[in-house]
């Protein structure tokens, strides 16, 4: 099994960067892991290469999990209704009110 680290800034202007890492690792047999456990920003966009990516290892016959899943990316994906197509386990306060930072 391999484990590839997410980093903590997920924003916009890293989502390239993302696919970028992310897109070899589609075909990679076996088990693979990603670690959210150092997120602290993250943006739509990274949310969006997340799913594609898992999306595509799945039809491919290769599981994706997240380990270590900080609040910031458990709510973000909670919040885009993705923690089903990201296989993260759904918690039971989802009605949880967020802080609008804008």
């Amino acid at each position: 099994m391999s484990t590839v680290a997410l980093g903590d800034d997920l924003g916009i202007e890293t989502s390239t960067e993302l696919k970028t890492r992310l897109a070899p690792l589609v075909d990679q047999e076996g088990d693979l892991t990603l670690d959210a456990s150092q997120v602290g920003r993250i943006h739509t966009a990274s949310v969006q290469v997340l799913c594609a990516f898992v999306e595509a290892r799945r039809k491919a016959g290769h599981p994706t999990g997240f380990h270590g899943c900080t609040a910031t990316f458990r709510d973000a994906a909670r919040l885009l209704g993705v923690t089903q197509a990201l296989g993260l386990d759904a918690p039971h306060d989802n009605l949880k009110s967020v802080e609008n930072a804008a």
